[in-house]
């Protein structure tokens, strides 16, 4: 039986309330949701007109990153409805015969969507960061870990090509005139007083002192929405992954869409109809021939060519030159891009000593083995200065950290090659008992990690005299070190030396920083001297060819002596590092630590004081400051200490907080 009409409207009626009452409350929801609608409609209208009428539009997408944040069903929701209004929009340009406004509005539409894919890929690439090694299942997160860094606007894109060591222990005193710093958030904004437009930026920085960090904090920013949204796209590169493709050829639209695929899938071919950052990390590690002077000029973003007639074109504003590009370089390999090429100069200084303390609290859960760790620091100038560096602070957490729970009353490590020594063994010990079974009382130095150790050494030494931080398989098989045995050293050895892998790229490796290449490398020279009486540094044995029983015990001071002259004698401080390490092993407490890796130690008490005397005997001599004040931390190094509170006649005219560090 069909029901009455009257019957069915009364049972549509909310208990409670009449027809009449029902039909106010209707009335009164449908003209608030056409008012709703109507705002909705003219702010989607807003936002699609500001996208179509400008030269350089903000896409939708980026319009919205100020709105509220939704939870995750009510965001696709209103995602959905923007999509859907966008449809409607675009049917109706093309019913009013506004074809061109309609094709407009659609490739902002799939530009908006590319930019978000390219986002979501970033942040996944970012959010975690290398530092050391990453541990299974617990990864590091960058916005946790990251701890500001000091950086400082203008100075020269020269060349500096002072050991940087040197470089740090410069910039740990007072600058002598007030710097601009700078957020890195703010690079590619003008300061008070800049009218023209920046274009490309050069940030330069000693190896480990943040530099990448820096850049994928930037990229991070902005794939998270949290800054630079007037930004399109921002393709982070590296000279890494860069190198292994020198020898393809590529348009710069395919290499973009080689490394950034979503643009490739976007059918993207224009990069110059909205705001573009590409980021070049790692200057010094580029091997293609960046030639300034005779390469050809290219303006076709769709032409093929070598990887470096592209970098250079782009580089000097031939290719691309509403493009924005941020170059970041260790400062000897600073002079390789023409000063006219960039617009503004920044130095990243690393820590200042209040970032110091705050990146040890937040590496130590526990505050009072942090503030443990800080006083200590303090307490060694030389430590305290190399924490500008944020790699060192991560060896010396992770050093001082195992030192603190395995100590039983000792002395936490005071000089640089203690410190060195103490992380190599920490490093040995987690290869015996991870990979190898062992147990935390077995010897540091198994028979396989004693030969891991040698060809590291042998290649850190080979390849520290070539210049080279990263090496390719082929710098491998010249030092004699199979490819795959490369792997190996790098999945045990990961905090000291390790395998990376760009996108679709070849292997690469390298040391966690330069300064575990050049101890590394000194290791290397002593283990060589001791073992067959060769002192690499002059390529020449300093015993004859007779059979070893007749041979004279090699002896050590000679090799010492040879290296405080080639030191002294090198224009720019680069042997500064590599003394240092040289002589630290010759302490007993060292040679206890590296016992099964020195099968003899070659050194005693007395070749030590004659080294101390010739080291002293030098700094009596006309030296520079930088000379002095190295050969002083070379005997902090051997724990001479008798000339803490002097001041020699070379020094007289140097602040006395500059010479004793």
């Amino acid at each position: 039986m069909i029901p009455h009409r009257e019957d069915q409207q009364s049972s549509e009626v909310p208990r409670g309330q009449s027809a009449q009452q029902h039909q106010t409350q209707l009335d009164s929801t449908f003209m608030l949701l056409e008012e709703n609608i109507i705002t909705f409609v003219k702010n989607e209208l807003k936002k699609i007109q500001k996208a179509l009428s400008s030269d350089y539009p903000e896409c939708l997408e980026s319009q919205r990153e100020d709105e509220e944040r939704l939870d995750g069903e009510e965001e696709e929701q209103r995602r959905s409805s923007r999509e859907a209004f966008l449809n409607i929009s675009l049917h109706f340009l093309r019913s009013m015969k506004q074809e061109e406004l309609a094709d407009r509005l659609q490739s902002r539409l799939i530009t908006g969507v590319c930019q978000r894919e390219l986002k979501s890929n970033l942040k996944e690439r970012f959010q975690c960061v290398f530092e050391g090694i990453a541990k299974a299942g617990n990864p590091t997160l960058l916005n946790q870990i990251y701890t500001e860094l000091y950086i400082t606007e203008g100075g020269s894109a020269e060349v500096n090509d002072e050991h940087e060591v040197r470089q740090i222990e410069t910039a740990s005193r007072k600058p002598d005139r007030p710097e601009t710093t700078i957020r890195q958030e703010d690079l590619f904004k003008a300061s008070p007083g800049r009218d023209a437009p920046i274009r490309a930026v050069m940030t330069k920085g000693v190896a480990g002192i943040g530099k990448t960090v820096l850049t994928q904090k930037f990229t991070l920013d902005w794939a998270e929405g949290k800054a630079n949204q007037d930004i399109q796209f921002i393709f982070p590169f590296t000279f890494r992954e860069l190198n292994v493709v020198r020898e393809n050829k590529y348009s710069l639209v395919e290499l973009v869409h080689h490394f950034f695929p979503e643009t490739r899938d976007a059918g993207i071919c224009r990069f110059d109809q909205f705001p573009v950052v590409f980021i070049f990390d790692g200057l010094d590690e580029c091997r293609l021939p960046l030639d300034f002077l005779n390469t050809e000029i290219l303006t076709d973003v769709t032409e093929s060519t070598s990887v470096d007639v592209l970098l250079t074109n782009l580089i000097r504003g031939k290719l691309l030159p509403s493009a924005r590009l941020w170059i970041t370089t260790r400062p000897a390999a600073a002079n390789q891009i023409p000063p006219e090429c960039v617009d503004m100069v920044t130095e990243v200084r690393g820590f200042t000593d209040q970032q110091k303390e705050k990146y040890f609290r937040k590496r130590f859960r526990d505050q009072e083995q942090a503030g443990t760790i800080i006083s200590h620091i303090k307490t060694s100038r030389s430590l305290h200065i190399m924490c500008h560096i944020p790699v060192f602070c991560w060896i010396s957490t992770t050093v001082l950290e195992e030192v603190l729970k395995s100590r039983e009353g000792g002395e936490l490590p005071k000089t640089l090659t203690e410190m060195y020594i103490h992380f190599l063994v920490v490093q040995s010990k987690v290869k015996n008992v991870k990979y190898d079974g062992g147990a935390d009382t077995d010897p540091h130095w198994s028979p396989e990690s004693r030969n891991m150790m040698e060809s590291l050494g042998k290649l850190a030494f080979e390849q520290l005299q070539k210049g080279n931080l990263i090496f390719y398989e082929s710098d491998l098989t010249e030092c004699g070190i199979d490819i795959r045995a490369a792997s190996v050293y790098s999945g045990v050895f990961t905090q000291v030396f390790r395998e990376e892998r760009g996108l679709y790229q070849d292997k690469v490796f390298c040391f966690v920083h330069l300064s575990v290449q050049e101890f590394l490398a000194a290791l290397h020279v002593h283990l060589t001297f001791i073992t067959s009486g060769v002192n690499l540094l002059s390529e020449e044995p300093t015993n004859s060819r007779r059979p070893k029983v007749f041979r004279p015990k090699p002896k050590l001071t000679h090799l010492y002596q040879s290296a405080v002259d080639q030191a002294l004698q090198s224009p720019n401080g680069h042997l500064d590092l590599f003394l240092r390490f040289l002589l630290g092993p010759s302490l007993q407490t060292n040679q206890k630590l590296l016992r099964g890796l020195l099968t003899e130690t070659g050194s005693s008490s007395e070749t030590n004081q004659e080294t101390v005397q010739y080291m002293k005997k030098k700094m009596d001599e006309d030296l520079s400051p930088e000379r002095s004040i190295n050969l002083f931390h070379c005997l902090n190094e051997l724990n001479d200490r008798s000339l803490d509170g002097a001041c020699w006649s070379p020094m007289a005219e140097t602040r006395s907080e500059e010479v004793f560090l």
